[in-house]
């Protein structure tokens, strides 16, 4: 790849950045009072990081036992309100003991 090509990719991937967080601001003005937009708007960040994570957990071990059962070991000690360092500390060592039995 050549500095031109790089240079012209990189202008195109900041104004895009750019204008992805601009124009919000620039078209509203107001607070959003909708409460249905308001509630969607809510819930994204959760929406775009559950479907970043999820699939990135059954393709970071080496099997996909292991996955599942570090994943079913989040989600317990996530329903049951633990703290987000107990739930990810625990399904780690759910995951490498699994891989050890396996």
């Amino acid at each position: 790849m050549t500095y031109t090509t790089f240079f012209i990719y990189l202008a195109i991937m900041v104004l895009t950045t750019y204008l992805i967080r601009v124009i919000p601001f620039v078209l509203i003005k107001n607070q959003i009072k909708n409460r249905f937009i308001r509630s969607f708007l809510y819930y994204i960040p959760y929406a775009v990081l559950t479907a970043m994570t999820i699939p990135a957990i059954f393709t970071a071990t080496s099997s996909i036992i292991s996955a599942t059962v570090g994943f079913t070991v989040a989600v317990i000690l996530a329903l049951n309100k633990k703290s987000l360092t107990t739930v990810a500390l625990l399904s780690c060592f759910a995951v490498y003991l699994t891989e050890l039995v396996i």
